[in-house]
């Protein structure tokens, strides 16, 4: 993949505190902004670390991952991987 792709990020109101979601890959929930941000990230991190030491399967019964996906969780793995922070690069804050 040529360019550099991220989700679009979106906040809603979710059961009276706030949701991020990052396009409908993963989302972080929180009473703040900050805290779902912070939930997000986690949440993020956590799926990128699995993912590259693990790979993943798939079934033959359900439609294969968008590529985009996994290509920046493998980034985003990496970045954690070397003890960097993925926040801006999820968040859009570079």
């Amino acid at each position: 993949m040529d360019e550099r792709w991220t989700p679009p990020l979106s906040v809603r109101e979710h059961n009276g505190g706030c949701r991020l979601l990052l396009g409908t890959y993963a989302h972080g929930d929180g009473d703040t902004l900050q805290e779902a941000a912070d939930d997000l990230v986690d949440r993020v991190v956590k799926a990128a670390t699995c993912f590259r030491r693990r790979g993943i399967t798939f079934s033959l019964e359900v439609m294969l991952p968008d590529l985009r996906w996994l290509e920046l969780l493998y980034e985003l793995g990496g970045i954690a991987a070397g003890g960097g922070d993925i926040r801006g690069r999820i968040l859009g804050l570079r």
